[in-house]
């Protein structure tokens, strides 16, 4: 017996969101070896030179206006990646994906067709447990990155959905790929070219074949089974999912006011997800689904 277009798109789905936070895992590992800005640069790197060779974009594929968005997308992609990676030095894995979330959490409310104040306050409540600030212990340069990271991530959903109308295919990807990683090149070459060998190199492929290619691709075909609702709702489970990543791959044991504070960012990704799905689009490749989430996009490479 076969199994339905959503069970398998929501399969695709949860795929990609594994393989996010084990790409994240293992390359919080690269941090003692390259720090924080090398470890974001090997992944970007090899995964612009990887889709730049797939996809080869020609520039007949592009206006004026469009590749101009896509060189954006690529700055605003180095920008999120540098600094969420940043931010895993100071903080867990789950926190810091929690914290980043409210990025896209405020795109998806604000954008929502039902306008309340509860997934605000949801998500406001959850940073609250998540850093605790009454106990002044927080790590306020760990958060500033996170939520910085966030800020970028809002600004890469909205230039994504610009491109993603205006381009088909895995076109843009393989012009903002490449953009990022020339981005990221400028801030963490100097300090990271020293520092690489035949290993290290060996690893970045393997990472940027794990984040971003992989679950680019799953979320791709996954969007061709769900509707944006359904699939911003599973994307709402990312936080989630980094936190049992955090604890299995790296002991990052949380503790319990930080699991509510996570379930509490959760719920108002999931509430802000079914209230902010975008009206049905024909893009010109054929597809009949709903097109690019406001919640999560279609393109994971930011991380």
């Amino acid at each position: 017996m076969s199994s339905s277009p959503s069970s398998v798109g929501t399969s695709m789905a949860v795929a990609s969101m594994l393989c996010v936070q084990i790409g994240l895992a293992i390359s919080v590992g690269l941090i003692d070896d390259l720090g924080a800005p090398g470890a974001a640069w090997l992944r970007l790197a090899w995964a612009g030179v990887l889709l730049l060779v797939l996809v080869r974009p020609r520039p007949r594929d592009f206006t004026r206006e469009s590749f101009v968005a896509c060189v954006l997308l690529g700055l605003v992609t180095a920008g999120v990646t540098l600094l969420f990676m940043a931010s895993l030095e100071r903080l867990p894995l789950g926190t810091a994906s929690a914290l980043e979330f409210l990025g896209p959490l405020g795109v998806a409310v604000a954008r929502g067709r039902r306008q309340t104040l509860a997934f605000p306050v949801l998500a406001a409540l959850g940073v609250l447990m998540l850093t605790r600030p009454w106990e002044g212990s927080v790590d306020l340069v760990g958060v500033a990155l996170a939520l910085a990271a966030g800020a970028c991530w809002a600004a890469y959903i909205l230039l994504t959905q610009h491109v993603g109308d205006a381009i088909e295919g895995l076109k843009p990807l393989a012009v903002t790929m490449p953009v990022a990683a020339l981005a990221a090149t400028v801030v963490a070459g100097p300090s990271t070219f020293g520092r690489l060998d035949v290993e290290l190199l060996a690893m970045g492929i393997g990472l940027a074949l794990l984040l971003p290619v992989v679950p680019f691709t799953l979320e791709l075909l996954a969007l061709r089974r769900l509707n944006t609702s359904a699939f911003g709702t599973l994307m709402s489970l990312e936080p989630a999912f980094a936190l049992i990543v955090g604890l299995v791959l790296l002991d990052q044991v949380p503790e319990p006011l930080a699991v509510l504070g996570i379930g509490f960012v959760v719920a108002a990704g999931i509430g802000a997800a079914r209230t902010g799905a975008r009206h049905a689009l024909q893009p010109s490749g054929g597809l009949d689904d709903q097109a690019g989430p406001e919640l999560a996009s279609t393109e994971r490479a930011h991380r």
